[in-house]
């Protein structure tokens, strides 16, 4: 138990570390990404008017049945590219909120990529 509790610990710190210099404009939002063992979710977040401009997860409408598995995460960063094009939103700022950039993380910024976001 005491290895998952620090586990957590490094993640947040990583999180602390790169949020000083990532912040998110109405021009170019920040896109987070949260993952748990059974769920993920991804914001685009407007960090000067401190507002949601769009969010997407697996707990949410058509993607309900979805596992927490690298093949649904490039779904999610679609539709996720989606919702950021009616928004007529091009450009974002990533923020992978201390995660390791590979696997869940990595198949989100790649879908988000395939539907015509740039980073």
């Amino acid at each position: 138990m005491k290895r998952v509790v620090e586990k957590g610990k490094r993640r947040i710190r990583r999180k602390k570390h790169i949020r000083k210099s990532i912040s998110g404009t109405a021009v170019k939002p920040r896109m987070t990404v949260f993952r748990s063992s059974r769920n993920m979710y991804v914001q685009v977040i407007d960090d000067n008017a401190g507002h949601t401009l769009a969010s997407v997860g697996t707990l949410e409408g058509s993607f309900k049945d979805f596992k927490n598995n690298v093949e649904n995460a490039g779904k999610i960063g679609e539709a996720i590219g989606d919702k950021l094009k009616a928004l007529k939103i091009s450009t974002i700022v990533f923020d992978r909120n201390g995660y390791l950039y590979h696997g869940i993380v990595k198949s989100i910024a790649d879908g988000a990529r395939k539907s015509g976001i740039k980073f």
